[in-house]
């Protein structure tokens, strides 16, 4: 920041960072923004700074180990349709104006210790009340996103939704599926590793959003059972919270939502009948329980989370059998995702205390394993 301002240019620490500080939070990461053009910033930072993306320019610095997102202004019109171009550069008030939510519209001025508010967030994060920069429903027409990342900062900061944002969000829920499905998945991914997926989860499902996005997933959180996908989700979340840096696995967080579906297959195919499934059979429902899901999602999951939920789950049964006869067999110890499935029963365990025995006893099989095979290294 001080070499930017030093070269003669407006330069402000803004949205998330400044939002988490004041809501006295831990920021994930640091953006700046400043009146310096990308070539500009460019120039004085040369072998440091890397240019990116086409619609969107920005600059990436190295500053020491980090890397840090500098952004030039741009402006732009609040209502126009669809935002189609974004190197329109602006004024600082004119880029703040193009954010979504006031509480991400402040700039930070390190130098004098000030924040400079355009758009109330200020009073908005003091109150805790979560409000759209310009019309809402203009707003989430341009990026329909915008309705996931209120719901995010809602599960997040427990803020409460301004009336007429929430009338927009019921009002334009059908514009979600106009949305890439990339970055939609993208969005319910970061949700599952910021340690508020269980209330996201439940504030998709009220607004009408999953049902859009994931159609049999809204429908079985509507039933009895569906309360064991949020107890999961929850104690992910615990485990998450305790170490934001590091999260669990997407896979494993995946697991969270499908492993329900899995016993409730399972309780209607074979255990309601009296009969027990052999792991085969329970290796091919899992399979098929992802595939449902995975294949009537708006969303593409990727086939690498598919496949290793799909094994999470199925493995279940091998560290915690339905028999109850547990067979700690040292050569799926060796199998490349074992860690991804004992993480899972931990996520279990913790809601479960008749798990925890099983947990304990292949987590104590599976650090000699390491131990071994570290010894055997050197």
């Amino acid at each position: 920041i001080k070499k930017l301002r030093a070269a003669g240019f407006s330069t402000y620490l803004v949205g998330g960072s400044v939002r988490d500080l004041l809501a006295k939070q831990t920021p994930k990461d640091f953006d700046i923004s400043t009146s310096a053009r990308p070539e500009q910033i460019k120039q004085i930072f040369q072998k440091n700074c890397l240019l990116i993306g086409r619609r969107f320019r920005l600059a990436h610095i190295r500053f020491g180990h980090k890397i840090l997102e500098v952004a030039t202004f741009r402006a732009g019109e609040n209502d126009s349709d669809l935002i189609v171009q974004d190197n329109i550069w602006g004024s600082e008030e004119e880029d703040v104006r193009r954010r979504d939510f006031t509480i991400n519209g402040l700039l930070y001025d390190p130098e004098s210790h000030t924040v400079i508010d355009y758009v109330g967030g200020w009073e908005d994060i003091h109150k805790g009340i979560l409000r759209v920069i310009g019309d809402p429903a203009t707003r989430f027409k341009q990026d329909p996103v915008r309705m996931l990342r209120l719901l995010k900062f809602r599960a997040r900061f427990k803020f409460n939704i301004d009336p007429e944002a929430r009338s927009a969000l019921i009002n334009c829920r059908e514009e979600i599926i106009k949305s890439s499905p990339a970055r939609l998945l993208e969005e319910l991914l970061r949700m599952l590793e910021s340690g508020a997926s269980a209330p996201f989860f439940s504030l998709m499902n009220e607004a009408g959003l999953l049902e859009l996005l994931m159609p049999p997933l809204a429908e079985f959180l509507r039933k009895e059972e569906g309360k064991q996908i949020y107890m999961l989700l929850a104690s992910a979340d615990k485990i998450n919270l305790k170490n934001l840096k590091n999260p669990l696995d997407r896979s494993v967080l995946t697991a969270c939502l499908l492993y329900p579906l899995l016993v409730n297959e399972l309780t209607s195919q074979y255990l309601d009948k009296g009969e027990t499934p052999h792991l085969g059979e329970i290796t091919i429902l899992s399979a098929s329980v992802v595939k449902a899901i995975v294949t009537s999602s708006f969303t593409h999951f990727p086939r690498r989370i598919s496949a290793i939920s799909s094994f999470i789950l199925a493995t279940q049964y091998r560290l915690n059998p339905i028999s109850g006869k547990r067979n700690l067999r040292p050569r799926m110890l060796h199998h490349k995702e074992f860690d991804l499935a004992l993480s899972f029963l931990r996520v279990r365990a913790n809601i479960d205390p008749s798990l925890r025995e099983a947990y304990n006893a292949w987590q104590g099989v599976f650090k000699h394993r390491d131990r071994h095979s570290d010894h055997k290294g050197h």
